[in-house]
């Protein structure tokens, strides 16, 4: 019997061992990535400051997920609070009390929207910029132009915290820091002209594939929550095979499928603000999908 404890003694330090090693591995790996610097050279985009502008700016804030961190009001929001995952609040915009944008020029917006990179140069670690260097030089300078404008809110600043589960994650490419993925030198957003089109739904839909996936077959959203759904398939092969249009607007607009289910709470509601051109065009250029099996 006393073997056997010995062999059990010596099998609990060996497995303490190597559970510190990989740990310890884990914090170094993951340390290199957040702390790693990219020297950004951003290129210029036009602000513009007309009426025009300032709305279809706004639109943009509210209909491509800016509130889902930063708040309805942009003063930051919380996002994760596990102690596994780690405390990731969406920061603070304004120009009041711990904001951002009292130190911001138009060159770090461009760079934290478009390339996923801090004014210091180390990467966002929540900015889904893998989507947003997507924009267009007008929508992009729209939207700079109306976070300028929007009002100050004194609130502090939550120091960021990256727990081991995400770290973990973060190293076996689950969770993407966005400008670890950009070509920053070589990065040519289009230019299109809104429409119900292929194109301008083509150019729409790039927002739904951090959940969806590049295919938009759906499966597990990468990095998420054990207790969050699956992403839906959004090609011809899932829901949309079923649906027409107007169950489609429907869904967007009200948060109801057609079978009288709510959708889940993940589902980012903003997007049913997008106005009837914006969401036509998606649904043109979703059902121009192949079908694909779910969770490719």
């Amino acid at each position: 019997m006393k073997r056997v404890f010995k062999f059990l003694g010596y099998f609990l330090g060996v497995a303490v061992l190597l559970l510190v090693v990989g740990v310890s591995a884990v914090y170094a790996l993951s340390a290199q990535k957040l702390g790693r610097s990219y020297a950004v050279a951003v290129k210029p985009v036009a602000i513009p400051t007309d009426a025009a502008a300032l709305l279809r700016g706004r639109h943009i804030a509210e209909t491509r997920g800016c509130i889902d961190c930063h708040g309805r009001d942009f003063g930051g929001a919380k996002v994760i609070d596990d102690p596994a995952v780690g405390v990731m609040w969406g920061p603070n915009l304004t120009t009041g009390r711990g904001g951002l944008a009292a130190g911001f020029n138009d060159e770090d917006w461009i760079r934290a929207i478009r390339h996923g990179v801090a004014k210091d140069g180390h990467p966002l670690v929540l900015m889904p910029s893998l989507e947003y260097s997507h924009f267009s030089d007008d929508d992009l300078g729209a939207l700079v132009a109306y976070l300028k404008t929007v009002p100050k809110v004194d609130r502090d600043r939550v120091a960021l915290t990256v727990g081991p589960v995400a770290r973990a994650l973060m190293l076996a490419g689950e969770i993407k820091l966005a400008a670890e993925h950009i070509d920053h030198a070589g990065l040519r957003p289009p230019t299109v002209v809104p429409g119900v089109t292929l194109d301008y739904g083509r150019y729409l839909a790039v927002g739904c594939t951090g959940c969806h996936g590049e295919q938009f077959a759906g499966g597990r959203i990468p990095g998420a929550p054990p207790d969050w759904p699956l992403a839906r398939n959004l090609t011809p092969a899932g829901d949309l095979a079923r649906w027409s249009e107007q169950d489609f607007l429907k869904v967007l607009e009200t948060g109801v499928r057609p079978d009288g289910k709510q959708l889940n709470p993940v589902m980012p509601i903003a997007f049913g603000q997008m106005n009837d051109t914006e969401k036509q065009a998606l649904w043109l250029y979703l059902k121009s999908l192949p079908p694909v099996a779910a969770g490719q």
